[in-house]
Order: C-alpha cells, then sequence, then structure tokens
C-alpha cells in the first residue's frame, strides 16, 4: 500500500504535562494485524528537536532495539517501533523546498523518527561551494522544523555501515537524483543495494541557488535598502563612490514618492477642495458687497465723516450783537429800521468777483463798510 493512500488523524491533549497522541486511525491498518501503539510524546511539536548528542536524542537511541525494518512492515505500520529515516543536507538559506521535502520524509512511513544531517561549512565549503549562513544557524534553522526529530551535526558527505548503525537508521530518504563525488557515480548507490532508499521529490522552482541568483541580480536594490536601513558601506563591501550614488537613489525615489502621495491626495481631496472654495466664496462676496456696496459700511461711514469734514472746514455765521444806544437817544424802532450788513457769503462774492479790478480796494470797501456808522433812513 502506498504512503500516499494512507490518512491519520491525530487527536492530542496534555497528559501529566506532556503532549501525547491518544488515537492514531490508519486506513486498512487494523484489519491487517496493526494493533494501535502506545502514546508517544511528539516533542517536535513543542520543542526544538534535540542534536544527536543530547540526552533527550540518547535515550531515544538507547531505547531502539535495532534491527533493520523490513519496507514491508514499514508501509503497513506492522513495525514493532518507530521507523527511523534519516535525511542530510546542506539547508543554507532554509525555504519551502527545504520543509517539503523533510515533510515526505516524515510521512514516507505512517511512525517515522525522522533524523536529519546537516554538513558543517568546512566539508560544504570543498564539496559545493560557499554558503550564506553559517554551519550553526543552518543547524538551528533544521532543529526548528516542526517535522525533524533529531538534528546530527557534520554529517558526512558519503554513508558507510558505521555510520547507519551509530545512529540506527533504517531508511533513507532523498530526491533520486544521482549525487556524483571524485569516488563514485552516486553517494547513494550503497543505500539503494541494500534497498533503504526512500526518494523524495524537490520543489520546482525554489532551490537556494535560485534565491541567491536573485540577490545576484538585484544587487543594486538590495545595497540601497540596507544602507537606507543603517548598514555602513564598510559592511557592504561598497566602494566610496557607489555609496554615495546608492544614496542619492534612495533620496530621488524618497522624493517620487511624496510627490506620488501629494498628487493621490490632491486627486483624492480636489472634490472636497472645490466645493469649500465655492462656500468661501460666496462668503467673501457677501461680505464685500456689505463694505464696499452702495448702502455698505464703508459708505456710511465716509458720508458722515465727509459731512464732519466739511462742518469743521466751513467758517460759522457772526453772531448779531444789539447795537450800542445813539447819543442822540435814537429809539428802538429807530434801531430796527436801520438795515443790516450784507450777507457774509455776499461779502466774499464781491470780494472774489472775477469782474473786480483792484482785490485790495474792495477789500478796504468791505472793511469800511463793516466801521462805516449806521444812518437813519
Amino acid at each position: 500500500m502506498s504512503a500516499v493512500t494512507m490518512t491519520t488523524t491525530l487527536t492530542k491533549c496534555h497528559y501529566n504535562g506532556k503532549l501525547e497522541t491518544l488515537e492514531t486511525s490508519l486506513n486498512g491498518y487494523r484489519k491487517n494485524g496493526y494493533t494501535k501503539p502506545e502514546p508517544v510524546e511528539v516533542s517536535s511539536l513543542r520543542l526544538a528537536a534535540p542534536f544527536s548528542t543530547d540526552p533527550m536524542a540518547v535515550a531515544e537511541r538507547e531505547r531502539c532495539a535495532y534491527g533493520r525494518i523490513p519496507r514491508a512492515a514499514a508501509l503497513m505500520g506492522t513495525a514493532p517501533r518507530r521507523v527511523r529515516v534519516y535525511s542530510d543536507g546542506i539547508y543554507d538559506m532554509f525555504h519551502q523546498g527545504h520543509a517539503r521535502q523533510l515533510q515526505q520524509a516524515k510521512n514516507v512511513f505512517p511512525n517515522v523518527y525522522l533524523i536529519v544531517g546537516v554538513c558543517n561549512d568546512k566539508l560544504t565549503h570543498s564539496r559545493k561551494g560557499r554558503t550564506v549562513m553559517t554551519e550553526d544557524e543552518r543547524y538551528e534553522a533544521v532543529r526548528h522544523c516542526r517535522y525533524v526529530d533529531e538534528v546530527v551535526r557534520d554529517a558526512p558527505w558519503e554513508y558507510d555501515e558505521e555510520f547507519l548503525e551509530k545512529h540506527k537508521i533504517d531508511f533513507v530518504a532523498h530526491d533520486d537524483i544521482p549525487y556524483t563525488t571524485e569516488d563514485c557515480e552516486d553517494t547513494y548507490a550503497m543505500i539503494k543495494a541494500k534497498d533503504m532508499f526512500v526518494a523524495t521529490e524537490r520543489t520546482e522552482g525554489v532551490s537556494t541557488s535560485d534565491i541567491v541568483a536573485r540577490i545576484v541580480r538585484d544587487y543594486d536594490i538590495y545595497v540601497r535598502r540596507n544602507l537606507a536601513r543603517g548598514y555602513s558601506a564598510k559592511e557592504l563591501n561598497v566602494s566610496f563612490l557607489n555609496e554615495k550614488k546608492f544614496r542619492l537613489q534612495n533620496k530621488m525615489d524618497e522624493l517620487k514618492d511624496k510627490g506620488k502621495k501629494v498628487m493621490t491626495n490632491i486627486g483624492e481631496k480636489r472634490v472636497d477642495i472645490l466645493a469649500k472654495w465655492e462656500e468661501k466664496s460666496r462668503e467673501l462676496i457677501d461680505a464685500f458687497l456689505l463694505l464696499f456696496g452702495p448702502d455698505g459700511r464703508l459708505s456710511s461711514i465716509w458720508n458722515e465723516s465727509k459731512g464732519r469734514l466739511m462742518q469743521a472746514l466751513s467758517q460759522p455765521p457772526s453772531p448779531r450783537s444789539s447795537p450800542p444806544p445813539s447819543e442822540n437817544g435814537d429809539s428802538m424802532d429807530h434801531r430796527r429800521s436801520v438795515s443790516p450788513p450784507p450777507p457774509k457769503s455776499r461779502r466774499y462774492e464781491t470780494l472774489w468777483e472775477p469782474q473786480a479790478g483792484n482785490w485790495m480796494h474792495r477789500a478796504l470797501t468791505v472793511l469800511g463798510t463793516r466801521k462805516r456808522p449806521h444812518t437813519a433812513s
């Protein structure tokens, strides 16, 4: 029976501080003699996977009564213990392709204890080339994948019988593309000969090499990104001139983004601005007419001010005084019959009349008239 047709239902709960599997139901396994195993602690769901030298991994290995499980028993789920499957790799820049490969290795049989080997920097650089992540970073990335039960540091490039027995490995999971070395054409030839090889599929379109190629292709973009985030040119191995160029490009991009935001805001608020402007313009027109219109406040103020100014500039009329009684004893009736002096306006007209020949003469005449004693009529 293929492992693809397997259906697993897990019901978990905490018992005595441990997360345990209460029921494992596998289609077709009960009627073929499968018996439900004892509850097993699923540590990978709560903790990072231990290294092979940690006490937890050592205790698990010592509990295992090693004797290689046949493929048929592993597929049927009739093995007396958990099937120990080994998978290895570089796992640089751990991505979803790595995680899916480990997921396949974990689910290749019903009850798998997955051991993952990670090669160190020295071996990897000599065989495959420089890595982006250090060996410690790669170890930590793998041991935090939830499908992994144990991590083997300093994993070998090629296998031997001693390594298989030391870690009590039942099967090795890897993609079936042959890996050639200087000594052999396929690193997994011995494993395949022992019927211990389990093939997994690669995830198309994603690999560490593809990710590195993207970074190299968009090198300028990532350098500018890190400069903007505070990295120095020395940390990024960038020359002085390139640093200035990248920083100038960042400033230009910032200005472009600000310009786009301003234009977007103007476009969104244009209708509101026009409506508010129309309302304000009406208020301004009404205020202008109220102030400067024909019946406006400014006209009233001007008229009042002009009247007061003209009143202040015009000479008030001289008051009429009662003439003293004459020596001849003229009566009041006689004084009333005396003709009054000409009006002031007439005197001014006479003084400034254009036909007058000598203005000084006329002025003296007027003054003489004012001093001339009154005569009886």
